[in-house]
C-alpha cells in the first residue's frame, strides 16, 4: 500500500498513523508516477484536484483551465489529499467511507 501525500497535512499523518503499513510517497519531494495519476484521474475526475488550496488560488484562470493531468505534473501540492493505492484499488481522501474501507 502506497500514501500520496505531504508530509506537513494533518490529514496524511492521521491516515499514515492509521495505516502503518503504508509505505509515504511525498508528493513535493518525490512527485507521484504519471500512471499513476492518470490511473487516478479516470477514477476520480475533477475532484482528484484540491480547488480550496492556497496552490490553486495562485493560479491564473488560464492555468485553472488547463489540462489536470498537466497542473498535477506541474504542481503536485494540487492533488487532493491522500491518494492511497492498494493493489489495483485506489482511494482519495481519508473521510468515514475511505476509512471503513481500509481498517474494515
Amino acid at each position: 500500500m502506497i500514501l500520496y501525500g505531504l508530509k506537513t497535512c494533518d490529514t496524511c499523518r492521521k491516515a499514515l498513523k492509521s495505516l502503518p503499513d503504508a509505505e509515504f510517497r511525498d508528493v513535493r519531494a518525490d512527485g507521484v508516477p504519471g500512471e499513476v495519476l492518470e490511473s487516478a484521474h479516470a477514477r476520480f475526475g475533477a475532484s482528484l484536484l484540491n480547488t480550496r488550496s492556497t496552490t490553486w488560488r495562485g493560479l491564473s484562470e488560464a492555468e485553472r483551465a488547463g489540462d489536470p493531468l498537466s497542473l498535477l505534473a506541474a504542481h503536485p501540492t494540487l492533488m487532493k489529499r491522500p491518494l492511497i493505492v492498494d493493489g489495483d484499488e485506489m482511494h482519495l481522501g481519508w473521510g468515514r467511507d475511505v476509512q471503513a474501507a481500509l481498517l474494515g
